[in-house]
Order: C-alpha cells, then sequence, then structure tokens
C-alpha cells in the first residue's frame, strides 16, 4: 500500500470514527478545551502523526471541533488580550534572588578553600622564618 492509499484509508477511518460518535460520547475524550488526540487515534487505529501530517484528517477534526464548540460540546477558544505572565513578579524576583544566592554560595565555598591553602602555605613560611632566625640567616 503507497502514502497514498494510507492517507485514504485514514482519512475513511476517521470519518466513520466521527459517524459513529454521538455528542455525549465527544463530552467523554474532551481533554483541555479540545477532543483527546491519543483516544482519537487509539479509535481509529492510526498514529499520531497522521493528525498534524494528513491535510485531509487535520482539517476534518478542526471542522468537527468548530462544529463541536458551536454545538456547546466543547467550550469556546479562550483569547486573552494580554497572556497572563508565565511568572508573577515576585516570583521572578525570588528566582533571581535564588540564583544570586547560589552564585555567592559557590564563590564563598572557593574561597574558603583558597583560605585554607594560603593558611597552610603560610604555616610552612612561619616555620622556615623561624629555622632562619635560629640559625642567624634572617634577612634584614
Amino acid at each position: 500500500m503507497n502514502g497514498q492509499e494510507r492517507s485514504e484509508e485514514n482519512f475513511r477511518a476517521f470519518q466513520n470514527w466521527v459517524s459513529g460518535k454521538s455528542d455525549s460520547e465527544f463530552r467523554e475524550i474532551v481533554g483541555q478545551g479540545r477532543l483527546n488526540r491519543g483516544e482519537i487515534c487509539r479509535e481509529c487505529n492510526f498514529s499520531r502523526s497522521v493528525l498534524a501530517q494528513n491535510p485531509r484528517v487535520k482539517d476534518a477534526l478542526h471542522q468537527l471541533e468548530e462544529r463541536l464548540r458551536k454545538a456547546g460540546v466543547l467550550p469556546p477558544l479562550a483569547t486573552p488580550r494580554n497572556p497572563p505572565p508565565l511568572r508573577i513578579k515576585g516570583q521572578t524576583e525570588a528566582a533571581s534572588d535564588a540564583e544570586r544566592l547560589k552564585r555567592l554560595e559557590a564563590e564563598n565555598s572557593a574561597l574558603r578553600v583558597e583560605l585554607a591553602d594560603l593558611r597552610e602555605r603560610l604555616k610552612r613560611f612561619k616555620a622556615m622564618e623561624a629555622v632562619l632566625a635560629e640559625t642567624g640567616r634572617l634577612p634584614r
């Protein structure tokens, strides 16, 4: 079976599925304001890519959803004029504060390691200075 025949077969399967459903059955598979794509694919016995790649099925699904919206089976599409921000202002500030705190803690940790190394070196130099002072070879 070639691609065109498969496309036609998928379209017929979708049409048969639509004609065999009532409004109440469509209501049962509504999710997030539209028909559940996974459920459609399972019942029509084709892959999910058919809904996106087969233009006839894609258009038929769009028309079906529009018809169901007009019939009140699906909720109307929400069209926010100003989409809500992804984060509220306080959350953004908290996120930047958390990021800054993480950066400062990393810097603090690195400085502690460097300080420990410098203290160790200072102990060695003090020991060498004490030896030089005892032998009288301390530079003036």
